[in-house]
């Protein structure tokens, strides 16, 4: 019988044991898989974890008033969870993975998600709040003084800057002396501790939490002032300058026996039709004052039927696809060319050359479009200037195009440039040089070789720039402003792009259209993902055939 002896240090090796060093403590798989918490890592998990704490319980009370339950629940699931991931030693790839996911959830996928359901209503001006909202706001717009309306005196206030801070009426009943605060939201009273009046005129001339304006301050907002209307039982409150307000009758008023709003002095009614938020009138009027209600996929058929739309939609949209393809492929032959100048051996001083050729690059883009603007100036330009041409660059739809090409052209080749030289200098002299050994010209080596394999490398550079200029808000916005404008429609240009087109929608001077602006940002995803699409899967198949 053998025996074998081991010493401090010697390992002993059991079948389906794991070795056990003699002499040394044996860690726990605990211990063996985290390293100890410092200090101040524990103390940085604690603030943060206490701010998710406060954010959640913040963000908690007004789901609360709003009896958003689903939205409180969510809320309280994922603070859970939080807490519980961070506060446990397991699940180390997801405490890295968990952030970056709620950041592209915030701020991708909820905006994404919020513009598509937008699509499915009649969201803009004059459709804005709820049905009870545009009750009020035609009530209140329609009110009138009557003789023994109640009188006030006025003080011109706000809660926060006096020059864009929201107003506040404060206002003083001339009988009980009360004082009152009205807003857009209604009228409340005010305690006599709370403010300080003229014993002369009533006039408050200071109010707790409030900045009371005077006359040059008010007259600045007069606008505001005017357009400030109180709503009360029955009726409103409006100003009659900036020192007096009168409380008046409302001549349009609703009726819950026909739903509708009835108008007393001329006794015509407007009905409620819920499909698309608006009071009519039997001959067809329709009250300006509306509600957000769903619509299903008319916003849909109104860009696609709807002649008023879909001409200016179809002919943006072609425009869309000359200017992306034009501008990325522009670029790529203009950046190519001088990359392949610079990549040839026989060229002396390559680095001098390539600092000058990235300056466009390197200066702010919206800087350089302004400064272009002026450069196409019909009488002052340097373009019509340098090169003798009285071209009206703006004026003319296609000149304004070219222009709108030329300055992307400046401004692009850069990029391209940068990309093509870093894509020439990884294929290997060795090819090149052998297409040439077997009697091939310069051109067709190119073709057949350089080419190629540059497409391979750059294809998806290029499937990006195309997106990128597919919605190029800059360079149309800061050059032609989307003009010029046929007369018969101002908000839609021979340069828009769907972008600008669908930004002019939503915040166009004849009113904000959301829905049909989310609409159009629907499809212009669709394309815009299709396309992309498209284009990597033949970018896959070049990679297997070059590989």
């Amino acid at each position: 019988m053998s025996t074998s002896l081991s010493g401090p240090g010697s390992a002993q090796q059991t079948p389906g044991r794991e070795p056990v060093r003699s002499g040394l403590p044996r860690k726990s798989r605990t211990a063996r898989n985290h390293a100890p918490i410092t200090a101040t890592g524990l103390v940085v998990k604690v603030i943060l974890l206490g701010l998710v704490v406060g954010i959640a319980t913040w963000a908690a009370f007004p789901l609360i008033e709003a009896k958003e339950w689903l939205g409180l629940g969510i809320l309280a699931v994922t603070t859970a969870a939080l807490l519980y991931l961070y506060l446990t030693r397991r699940h180390i790839p997801a405490k890295y993975l968990v952030p970056g996911t709620l950041f592209l959830v915030a701020f991708q996928v909820i905006p994404v998600l919020y513009t598509a359901s937008t699509a499915f209503t009649n969201f803009g001006d004059g459709h804005r709040g709820t049905k009870d909202d545009a009750v009020v706001a035609i009530q209140t717009s329609s009110v009138k003084q009557v003789p023994g309306s109640t009188e006030y005196a006025l003080s011109i206030a706000t809660k926060g800057d006096p020059a864009t801070g929201p107003l506040v009426f404060l206002l003083t009943d001339p009988k009980t002396k009360q004082v009152y605060a009205g807003d857009a939201n209604g009228l409340r009273q005010l305690d006599a501790g709370q403010v300080t009046a003229s014993s002369l005129t009533g006039k408050v001339t200071a109010a707790e939490g409030y900045t009371v304006l005077n006359i040059g301050q008010a007259s600045v907002r007069s606008k505001d002032v005017t357009s400030l209307i109180v709503p009360t039982d029955g009726g409103a409150i409006r100003s009659t300058g900036l020192t007096r307000a009168y409380e008046g009758k409302a001549a349009r008023a609703y009726a819950a026996d026909c739903d509708c709003i009835r108008d007393s002095e001329s006794g015509k009614t407007w009905t409620a039709d819920e499909k698309t938020g608006s009071f009519v009138a039997a001959d067809g009027e329709r009250l300006t004052q509306g509600w957000k209600v769903n619509v299903g996929l008319q916003n849909f058929t109104r860009v696609l039927t709807d002649p008023n739309i879909s001409g200016p939609f179809f002919g943006t949209l072609a425009w869309n696809f000359a200017f992306a393809i034009g501008s990325t492929g522009l670029t790529f032959l203009l950046g190519m060319a001088i990359a392949l100048a610079l990549h040839s051996p026989r060229m002396r001083g390559t680095n001098f050359y390539r600092v000058l050729l990235i300056l466009p690059y390197a200066m702010p883009s919206f800087a350089m479009l302004l400064v272009w603007r002026d450069m196409f100036n019909t009488d002052f330009g340097l373009i019509n200037n340098l090169f003798g041409l009285s071209v009206d660059w703006f004026g003319e739809a296609w000149s304004a195009r070219i222009a709108v090409l030329l300055v992307q052209l400046w401004l692009g080749y850069p990029y391209m440039f940068l990309v093509a030289t870093g894509a020439l200098q990884a294929i290997p002299r060795e090819l090149t040089e052998a297409t040439s050994v077997d009697g091939a010209t310069p051109w067709q080596s190119f073709r057949a070789v350089t080419l190629p394999l540059l497409l391979v490398a750059i294809s998806p550079l290029l499937i990006a720039s195309f997106a990128y200029n597919f919605n190029n808000v800059n360079a149309i916005l800061f050059t032609t402003d989307g003009g010029p404008f046929p007369a018969d429609n101002p908000r839609n240009g021979a340069t828009d792009l769907l972008i600008t087109y669908t930004y002019r929608l939503a915040f166009g001077a004849q009113g904000a259209e959301f829905g049909l602006a989310a609409t159009v940002s629907i499809f212009i995803f669709a394309i815009v993902a299709i396309v992309s699409a498209i284009s990597f899967s033949r970018t896959r198949k070049q990679e297997e055939v070059y590989a």
